[in-house]
């Protein structure tokens, strides 16, 4: 009896890997992001287009008529993995804030390292070969199927009431903006796709709905400016902490609400890849997260509250300023998105940058911009 006893314990054993993989669901990047909360906490397999740029790592469907049309991806804590995001902003509640935010226990991921990872990862993190500045540019993009923890969320970024009273916070990724999160597991099936920055990126079907364009004067320096000034005085402690190095883990504290303080309880968390951003090529990136830490801290609720185009989009105007002021020659997107030349006459700057960020913006990463009204 005893014999068996133990045979049916090492036999049950054998069987749990088994078990676990017949726990996978198969979905599409649509079906998640249609309903991401009743995937929230499975262990999923999609199939999609994976990118990685200036602020982006996420894989994405094919027309899913979202205004985020993609899932934010993430390698499990203490991966070391060279593909990811050149910039990053992550916000937090301050454990002086007065909303509250729950502790969510989340199932941990064992990362299977195999040579269809190794591959993932170095064709995601190979530099582009380009002239002037390319901001996070890298050679591939990749199809492949991937297997991994979904986290859902029904509300992204910061949540206010109707008086526009922050009381929550929602969602993962940059800016906490994408209401979807796969923590990878593996990757198999990996197919690449090389991007030729000798020919501009596709342009946008609708230029109508994008934003004004500041293009001088005193607004134009009053944003690049705010976007500077968001980062505090030297020694300031004034909720923004800036870090230096990947951001494509889940982060050690992946947590709603932190237990540091701030003078308005609102944390922002910067993190900016020094191998990637350089001189003149940093400056342009933390003009462009500055403005997001500003833009949320502002007086003006249409600048708190906007979708994530309209944010993305203002930041780019901020960058365009920011390379002129430190007088580079051109300035390109991943995708080969252009979006400032010293070469563009003055009369078609606006028309030339606006052009490339609406581009950018909808088939880069895949943000849709809302109707007007």
């Amino acid at each position: 009896m005893k014999r068996i006893l133990t045979f049916l314990a090492l036999l049950a054993c054998l069987l749990v890997p088994s078990a676990l993989r017949a726990q996978i669901t198969d979905a599409s990047v649509c079906d998640i992001l249609a309903n991401p909360q009743s995937f929230d906490g499975k262990m999923v397999r999609i199939q999609g287009r994976v990118i990685a740029g200036f602020d982006e790592f996420a894989v994405q469907g094919a027309d899913c008529k979202q205004l985020v049309n993609a899932i934010w991806l993430a390698y499990p804590e203490g991966t070391k993995g060279n593909a990811g995001p050149a910039a990053f902003l992550r916000l937090q509640l301050a454990k002086n804030h007065a909303a509250k935010a729950g502790q969510v226990t989340r199932a941990a991921v064992k990362l299977d390292r195999n040579k269809d990872l190794e591959d993932f990862d170095k064709l995601l993190s190979t530099p582009a070969k380009t002239k002037g500045l390319c901001l996070g540019c890298v050679q591939y993009t990749v199809t492949a199927t991937l297997v991994g923890r979904l986290d859902g969320a029904a509300d992204t970024g910061l949540i206010r009431n109707g008086k526009g009273r922050i009381i929550g916070l929602g969602g993962f990724g940059n800016l906490n903006r994408y209401n979807a999160r796969l923590v990878l597991q593996s990757v198999s099936n990996v197919a690449a796709q090389e991007i030729d920055y000798t020919k501009d990126g596709a342009a946008a079907e609708n230029l109508a709905a994008t934003i004004p364009f500041f293009t001088s004067g005193s607004s134009g320096l009053i944003q690049l400016k705010q976007s500077m000034d968001a980062f505090g005085a030297p020694g300031e402690d004034n909720g923004v902490s800036v870090g230096f190095g990947g951001a494509n883990e889940i982060p050690k504290d992946d947590s709603a609400k932190s237990s540091a303080t701030s003078p308005d309880g609102l944390l922002f968390n910067a993190t900016f890849d020094s191998n990637r951003l350089k001189g003149p090529a940093l400056n342009v990136a933390m003009s462009h997260v500055g403005t997001h830490i500003a833009d949320l801290r502002s007086e003006d609720i249409d600048l708190q509250i906007e979708n994530l185009y309209g944010a993305e989009f203002r930041a780019w105007q901020t960058s365009v300023l920011s390379a002129q002021a430190s007088k580079v020659k051109t300035l390109t997107l991943p995708g080969s998105y252009t979006i400032y030349s010293q070469s563009w006459p003055d009369s078609n700057l606006v028309k030339n940058a606006n052009g490339g960020m609406a581009g950018f913006l909808a088939n880069w990463a895949g943000l849709a911009s809302p109707p007007q009204p």
